[in-house]
């Protein structure tokens, strides 16, 4: 049994970290251009924000502000690169329980984890998918980072390939990730840590990236359930790739 659930991890996640970065129908950016993603919510998460990003040369400089999302629990996030670079819609059925969408359900449109928005100093490769206690904490957060990327992924960004998704939901309204529902892709993990609850398309910037100080919240496992459990997971992630997938309850209308 071990074996096989390690085979299909394995294969789960070749498919979504590993999948080409095909380039897709996007604005032309260029060194030095900024550009804008507004974030909106997926599977009924109420999240929203806004992502800035510059490229110059390898470096990446990008800030998100966040909305919406759940209080005193760690969110995933990330520059996902490779799909039709478009976010699903928040009423598309997924393959999750009650039609829920997972973020396998949504691989071919966004893309590939390319780069993880981790705080400083966590790795921000695709490794870094699931080191879910070093990404920000809390309902409202504003993320800010410079992140040195290869030549393919600043390219790919700089010409409006990227594509922003943070994770994390609060499906039972327990105020932290619980419940028996466990995620697709590790069964160690709850559900809810994984769930997608925002996305948005890097474009060419309507706005200006906005100053001042930075909060990222901190490094903590508070809100969720399974702390261990999640430190397990990011370790084998950092050790043989990494990915997410959740499925959520939706109440049917």
């Amino acid at each position: 049994m071990r074996t096989t659930r390690r085979i299909a991890t394995a294969t789960a996640l070749a498919a979504i970290v590993g999948l080409p970065m095909a380039a897709g129908a996007s604005a032309q950016g260029q060194d030095g251009h900024e550009l804008t993603a507004n974030l909106t919510q997926l599977n009924d998460s109420g999240a929203s924000g806004t992502a800035w990003a510059t490229v110059d040369g390898n470096k990446v400089d990008i800030k998100l502000e966040t909305q919406g999302m759940t209080a005193e629990a760690p969110h995933a996030q990330h520059i996902h690169i490779g799909g039709k670079n478009v976010c699903p819609t928040n009423d598309q059925e997924g393959t999750g329980p009650d039609g829920a969408l997972t973020t396998m359900d949504a691989a071919g449109q966004y893309g590939g984890v390319q780069v993880s928005l981790t705080k400083d100093p966590g790795k921000t490769d695709a490794s870094a998918a699931l080191d879910v206690p070093n990404f920000p904490t809390g309902e409202s957060y504003t993320y800010s980072r410079s992140i040195t990327v290869s030549d393919e992924i600043a390219e790919q960004i700089s010409n409006g390939d990227g594509v922003v998704v943070a994770h994390g939901v609060d499906l039972d309204g327990s105020g932290k990730y619980d419940g028996d529902a466990k995620s697709s892709l590790d069964d160690s993990l709850p559900l809810e840590a994984t769930a997608p609850t925002a996305c948005g398309t890097l474009d060419v910037a309507q706005m200006t990236m906005p100053e001042g100080g930075v909060e990222t919240g901190g490094t903590s496992t508070a809100g969720v359930e399974y702390p261990a459990a999640i430190a397990l997971g990011a370790v084998a992630l950092g050790l043989g790739g990494a990915g997410l997938f959740a499925a959520r309850k939706r109440t049917n209308a």
